[in-house]
């Protein structure tokens, strides 16, 4: 009796604590999702938000190294291309040990990185510094933040991550205007010593970053590279087409970040001026990432229709910025180009989150964080040559022009193959049915298709209905 005892208590003991949590039926849509939002926010202000804003800086290194456009940008460019470029690194690291120590890891390194920047003796050192241990320390901090993201939400996905996205104007709004009051009063190593302090701040927003476990998670951790990189992705037809066209429109994408304040700079509006044409490209960036969000979760366009819409509309407001100068006189071309800025950061803003938004219905929520480095390292194929041959271009010409029309076609371009993926070209006419009998399907999890608009058709009998599924 004492042992049948013994094992009836045995068998009725609790299970480990992590067998008994249940995992959610899904992504919770809210909740902590949007502090991650918040710290997704401050991440992405204290990368691309402050590379854009580092452009400023670039005449003054020129001018104390004397070297030419060309040399001097490809500060910002190696900045920009390892980031990218080593993102994939960041996605395989976080789905091994989290999100979370990645992210703070990362910043720390570009913290390092802009102080050894701040005591640079040559271009090489700054090559090394901002380029090399900061580019470095970004590639950790991006990806990871913006799939965890995405598996927090599911109905209001895109708008979570364009809120996220609004960092990168924000940022640009705050840093632009006050990088040049440092430069102006601190000269440009000790602008760079206090923003080492300020991307210092990563650290903090990668501990907000809570993992989630969603069902349909694979149960062991990716092994072989392969597999922890997500290389397989790219036997999926769609993802194939999705990463030709994101390599090329990455080609003319970031030239802004680099060249705009410069462009100001050659027009003759000084400092300030410069950096108001910034700051009012941000502004249009910020406003228009949230809507693009809001108007991607009501499922009204497929989001891959979306995605080359406005990826074209990007190019044509490079094309702008590139020609505004010509349309109005040496000493009032601000009006133009301040125009053409506006429409431009609205039409990128616009682009942005469309870009991670549609990763789920291509890869599924399992693969969303390795999909999303190898967005950046795709798009970091375009940005390693895009921003130097921007310089190249300018010091054959004598101004940027040349270089906007030459990048805006690069995002033309990429924006043209968009239109292979599923949902981006009308497949039949539309239902011309009443809008109280038509529904919408939201997203997929799986990965298989992009998310199409279903029809519900009512049955003759009018109780029961079916779905159209042609389109």
């Amino acid at each position: 009796m004492p042992g049948s005892l013994r094992r009836h208590r045995r068998s009725c003991s609790p299970l480990p604590q992590t067998a008994m949590t249940p995992k959610p039926a899904g992504p919770p849509d809210g909740g902590w999702g949007w502090v991650v939002a918040a710290a997704a926010f401050a991440v992405n202000g204290l990368s691309y938000g402050l590379l854009r804003s580092l452009g400023l800086a670039l005449p003054d290194l020129a001018e104390h190294f004397d070297r030419n456009t060309q040399d001097t940008a490809w500060v910002s460019a190696l900045a920009l291309a390892v980031q990218q470029a080593a993102s994939p690194v960041g996605s395989a690291l976080s789905t091994r040990w989290g999100a979370r120590p990645v992210v703070m890891v990362g910043g720390v390194l570009t913290s390092l990185g802009f102080v050894f920047s701040a005591f640079a003796r040559s271009l090489l050192h700054l090559y090394l510094g901002l380029g090399v241990l900061a580019g470095s320390g970004w590639a950790l901090v991006f990806a990871p933040a913006l799939g965890t993201l995405s598996r927090y939400f599911s109905r209001r996905r895109v708008l979570a991550v364009g809120l996220a996205l609004t960092g990168n104007g924000a940022s640009s709004l705050l840093l632009a205007p006050t990088l040049q009051l440092l430069l102006d009063t601190y000269g440009w190593r000790g602008a760079l010593l206090l923003l080492s302090a300020v991307t210092l701040h990563l650290a903090p927003c990668g501990a907000l970053l809570r993992p989630l476990v969603l069902p349909g998670d694979p149960p062991a951790r990716p092994r072989g590279p392969l597999a922890a990189f997500g290389l397989d992705l790219f036997a999926r037809r769609a993802f194939l087409v999705f990463a030709l066209g994101t390599a090329l429109v990455g080609g003319g994408y970031f030239v802004p970040y680099v060249h705009l304040a410069p462009h100001a700079l050659d027009r003759g509006l000084g400092g300030y001026g410069a950096a108001l044409v910034v700051a009012v490209a941000a502004v249009g960036d910020a406003g228009a990432r949230l809507v693009s969000g809001w108007l991607a979760d009501q499922g009204w366009v497929p989001l891959s229709r979306l995605l080359a819409g406005f990826g074209a509309l990007t190019g044509l407001g490079l094309l702008a910025v590139g020609l505004a100068p010509l349309l109005g006189s040496p000493e009032g071309c601000e009006g133009p180009l301040l125009a053409a800025a506006g429409a431009y950061g609205l039409s990128a803003g616009s682009y942005a989150p469309l870009v991670f938004g549609v990763l789920p219905g291509l890869v599924g929520l399992g693969g969303v964080v390795q999909a999303t480095g190898l967005v950046m390292m795709l798009m970091s194929l375009g940005g390693l040559l895009g921003p130097p041959l921007s310089g190249f271009l300018r010091d054959k010409t004598g101004d940027f022009t040349a270089s906007f029309l030459t990048c805006g076609s690069f995002i033309l371009s990429g924006s043209f193959i968009y239109l292979g993926l599923p949902g981006a070209l009308p497949s039949c006419p539309p239902a011309s049915l009443p809008a109280s009998q038509q529904a919408t399907s939201p997203p997929p999890e799986r990965g298989e298709l992009l998310p199409t608009t279903q029809v519900a058709l009512l049955s003759p009998g009018g109780s029961q209905s079916t779905r159209d599924t042609t389109c």
